[in-house]
């Protein structure tokens, strides 16, 4: 929490971060912490980008073709890669998610099994909602 008044415009940008992340994910409801929205305290400190990813290797899933395997790819990821949950969640049978999964490997010229790759990609799409 901030405590003066000198902490004013830090304290603003907190509110206008927990309003974009609000806005972006359902989970947190119409209203915020700061506190509370977690990597989105990195992420809505980039500067925007109008309707495109930070990174080339992600533009091609963000275009609105493929906003099918850009939420799979976010499900599979929020859900630490545990293909079950995620086909559960998505609604899939898991053969569909595994399909799914290599086409955005395709697309994006990703390794899904590489760790870093893997979070460029789940930052890439958590920030193109912002």
């Amino acid at each position: 929490k901030r405590q003066s008044l000198a902490e004013l415009a830090d304290a603003w940008q907190e509110a206008l971060s927990a309003a974009r992340a609000a806005s972006a994910e359902s989970r947190f409801g119409p209203v915020t912490d700061w506190s509370a929205i977690g990597p989105y305290r990195l992420l809505a400190a980039l500067p925007r980008t109008q309707g495109t990813a930070p990174d080339q290797a992600v533009r091609t899933l963000l275009a609105p073709a493929h906003a099918e395997l850009a939420r799979t790819a976010e499900v599979f990821l929020d859900r630490a890669g545990q293909a079950s949950r995620t086909a559960s969640e998505l609604g899939i049978h898991r053969q569909t998610l595994y399909y799914r999964l290599a086409r955005v490997q395709q697309l994006t010229g990703l390794d899904l099994n590489d760790g870093e790759d893997r979070l460029l990609l789940h930052m890439a799409l958590k920030a193109a909602r912002l």
